[in-house]
């Protein structure tokens, strides 16, 4: 169910106060959810059972204070550094970068949509995996014609994000969900500028294997969601707890018993700046206009067990076909080592953490210019997608 014509037309200053009422309810509802505190571990060294048991109850979980200060600083100059580079006009980016950044990279990195509005609802993108459009607040007089969305690649974009990458905390994480032998999904940055971020129509990610035999709650892996600023109920992701669990959901019928995009259950995903969210990625999930003035840039890491991935054939979001055999996954998978080596490079107080699949390969993955060129530029070209 499409929003109606008048909905759609309001301005940014009245969108936001349309949305009020349901946006302080939301976050009332997220803050009473026992799914938030700092990443623990057992006597043993695994992360804490009461994590991962929450985790997979409602299928996200907030981990507070992640990322210290002064790591959080670097990762924001470097994001800032990387949207300073961008070229004025999308136009340009078929011709690949601009002089000022890394020429060699093959897929342009920048993705831009008109300011509040919804690029993907109702459209065939993303294999149509968003079907309803949400509604598009008329931006305030002055704005940009285009607002910047998305970088693709943030790894071999920023050296902060890499070491990022290797975070031992987080991979632990990656580890008690997935398994010692998880896989790669893909790195990328949001950014919903206040007053002009666009919308993300509600959706569930994953595409491979909704209807296996074997499909469980974990079937496509999830998403860590690092904040640079607060995330909001106004510039933040929204999600239906527990839907992880129903298979695939029929999004529109849910918005049209809800009478909106207003989806009845929805929550935001509430926290501060550092800290880090794991989201499920078969969540029914997805993000208003960001008509608020609080600006939210979030990184975007995903992970894969090992055994939802091999041997599977499937397509890119580009449409383009492959087939994920072992050798095509641990070519992939050597940029996790490689993070580890840079992390620990860097941090040189922090134990590093260990990747099972890379025990005895740990020279071949040390971080050096040689292996940027070898391994890391264009890394994403071999992203995995299911």
């Amino acid at each position: 169910m499409n929003t109606s014509k008048k909905e759609q037309s309001i301005s940014a200053g009245d969108h936001a106060r349309a949305m009020g009422d349901y946006m302080r309810a939301g976050t009332g509802k997220a803050l009473a959810l026992d799914n938030r505190g700092p990443i623990r571990y057992t006597k043993a060294g695994k992360v804490d059972t009461t994590i991962l048991n929450r985790y997979w109850k409602y299928g996200f979980y907030v981990f507070q204070n992640v990322i210290q200060s002064d790591e959080l600083s670097e990762l924001r100059q470097d994001v800032d550094r990387v949207i300073s580079e961008a070229p004025i006009e999308p136009s340009v980016l078929v011709q690949g970068l601009p002089a000022a950044t890394k020429a060699g990279i093959a897929r342009p990195p920048y993705r831009f949509a008109k300011p509040l509005s919804d690029p993907l609802g109702g459209t065939t993108r993303n294999r149509g995996r968003h079907p309803v459009k949400m509604s598009s607040p008329v931006p305030t007089q002055g704005s940009p014609s285009l607002t910047m969305e998305l970088l693709h690649g943030n790894l071999h974009l920023m050296d902060s994000c890499l070491r990022l990458y290797g975070h031992p905390d987080l991979l632990a994480v990656a580890e008690a969900v997935n398994g010692p032998d998880f896989v790669p999904y893909n790195e990328v940055t949001f950014l919903k500028e206040p007053g002009l971020g666009p919308s993300v129509a509600w959706h569930q990610d994953g595409a491979t294997h909704w209807g296996a035999a074997d499909w469980d709650e974990g079937a496509h892996g999830f998403n860590f969601m690092i904040q640079l600023y607060p995330s909001t109920a106004g510039n933040g992701v929204w999600v239906v707890p527990g839907s992880h669990k129903m298979g695939k959901v029929n999004i529109s019928k849910l918005v049209e018993q809800s009478g909106s995009e207003r989806i009845e259950g929805g929550i935001p995903m509430i926290c501060d700046s550092g800290d880090v969210i794991i989201s499920n990625r078969q969540l029914v999930h997805g993000s208003f206009a960001n008509s608020s003035r609080n600006r939210r840039v979030t990184l975007n890491e995903g992970f894969f067990p090992f055994k939802r991935v091999v041997g599977v054939e499937t397509s890119q979001l580009d449409g383009e076909s492959e087939q994920y055999t072992k050798e095509r996954i641990h070519d992939r998978s050597r940029i996790i080592e490689l993070a580890i080596n840079a992390r620990k490079q860097h941090f040189r107080n922090e134990k590093p953490f260990t990747y099972k699949p890379f025990v005895g390969s740990e020279e071949d993955n040390l971080w050096c210019e040689k292996n940027r060129l070898e391994l890391l530029e264009n890394y994403n070209l071999k992203d995995i997608y299911i």
